[in-house]
């Protein structure tokens, strides 16, 4: 066969696979689980699956041509589940490569699948994916049938991509279990600064896992954290770091805390135990904001107006985290209240140049004004940014535009 890279689907060619497998005598099988494309097709639909699957399939592709070279390559689709597979055809001959260069190749596309997945997925899923690789060798065995050989082989290379994601679960859950044992977080105080004339409101402690890991992000932070049911110890180990850096940032400045909706359960939220801890930081309470964040919903609004509402008679304020995003961050508004509303992100972004953000954020703010909330802008960066939303009317803001974040720690 000749070298190159051909897009098949193993169910309708078989009998091609099979004839490669009988001409070389052997061949290697790298299968990607890309079962959380699935998710594409039932949010967006058959279209969307469709391209994010052809990008990942092109992916896969590329990857194998940066190692193997000369040798024919069949990347193909498996159109019963998402499922990518790479057959390459390599005599049996050549035991470098089924020694040396097939392992190379297995570990720099599960690498790469984690780096690079995430581009040929977007818009659809803005997270980073996993992607396990499996890897499977098949030597021809004349008294079986080549084709029934190939099927073994699918299942063989399944298989060991469930082992392999078992294992880097288990790895990320140790790490994290680490990162929570030892405190080994990264705290940064992002200035909330008055709009108008410049003036601080206040920092929001900003925690981060170790520099120079991927756990240093915090989407991927917490996604772990939840994926290994440890969400609750993580929140409040955040709130404990950022409470003992709470020094760096100016006296008489407000820490807007981040707290997830299931810190209701911590003790160290209500009356005394609160008290105690703001005392142990030499804290009171009204320097404190208890910013409730929506990467969880609500799920109990008696239980936490409850803990909410024994916070705001200690004189600690609320404030609701991501509004405009979706429904649960209004229903929070609604249900709790708040102090402040911090717009999201993705409402501010380019807000100057687009019309339909305008309207969103002109909305919350007449909503804030309603209740006796004041609006937090979050993620400024541009000056037409700024000056937008100063004549939506809101007064407070935080982002790069203001400068870099403090360090939690002197050096």
């Amino acid at each position: 066969m000749e070298g190159g890279v051909l897009s098949l689907q193993p169910d309708q060619e078989l009998d091609r696979i099979a004839a490669g497998l009988s001409g070389a005598g052997a061949l290697a099988l790298l299968l990607v689980d890309a079962e959380p494309l699935e998710r594409i097709e039932r949010r967006y639909g058959g279209e969307a699956y469709r391209s994010s699957m052809d990008n990942l399939q092109g992916l896969v592709a590329e990857l194998c041509e940066e190692v193997v070279s000369g040798i024919e390559i069949f990347v193909t689709e498996e159109r019963s589940r998402a499922t990518i597979a790479a057959f390459i055809f390599c005599p049996r001959s050549d035991y470098a490569f089924y020694a040396n260069t097939l392992d190379e190749l297995t570990g720099r596309m599960s690498r790469e699948l984690t780096l690079r997945a995430r581009r040929a997925v977007y818009p659809y899923l803005k997270d980073q994916i996993d992607l396990p690789v499996g890897c499977c060798v098949v030597l021809l065995n004349p008294t079986v049938k080549p084709e029934r050989q190939i099927l073994q082989a699918m299942e063989d290379a399944r298989r060991d991509a469930l082992l392999e994601r078992e294992l880097r679960d288990r790895e990320h859950s140790r790490q994290l279990r680490n990162v929570i044992l030892s405190g080994d977080l990264n705290v940064r105080y992002e200035a909330i600064v008055d709009i108008h004339n410049a003036q601080p409101l206040g920092y929001e402690a900003l925690s981060r896992g170790p520099e120079g890991s991927d756990l240093s992000n915090p989407r991927e932070l917490f996604r772990r954290a939840e994926d290994a049911g440890l969400l609750f110890e993580l929140d409040c180990l955040c709130r404990k770091a950022a409470l003992e850096g709470a020094h760096r940032i100016p006296a008489g400045s407000t820490l807007f805390l981040n707290c997830l909706p299931t810190a209701i359960g911590d003790p160290n939220l209500r009356d005394d135990g609160l008290r105690k801890l703001l005392e142990s930081f030499d804290l009171q309470p009204s320097d404190l904001v208890l910013e409730i964040s929506e990467s969880e919903s609500i799920e109990n609004f008696g239980a936490f107006r409850e803990v909410a509402d024994s916070c705001r008679e200690l004189g600690i304020r609320i404030a609701i985290d991501d509004a405009g995003t979706g429904y649960a961050s209004l229903e929070s508004i609604m249900e709790i209240a708040p102090d402040f509303i911090k717009a999201d992100m993705t409402l501010v972004r380019s807000i100057d140049e687009d019309r339909s953000r305008q309207e969103v954020v002109r909305a919350l703010n007449s909503v804030a004004l309603g209740i006796g909330a004041q609006v937090i802008a979050e993620g400024i960066e541009t000056e037409g940014e700024l000056c937008a939303l100063r004549e939506l009317g809101v007064r407070y803001g935080q982002g790069f535009y203001f400068g870099a974040a403090l360090r939690a720690d002197p050096s």
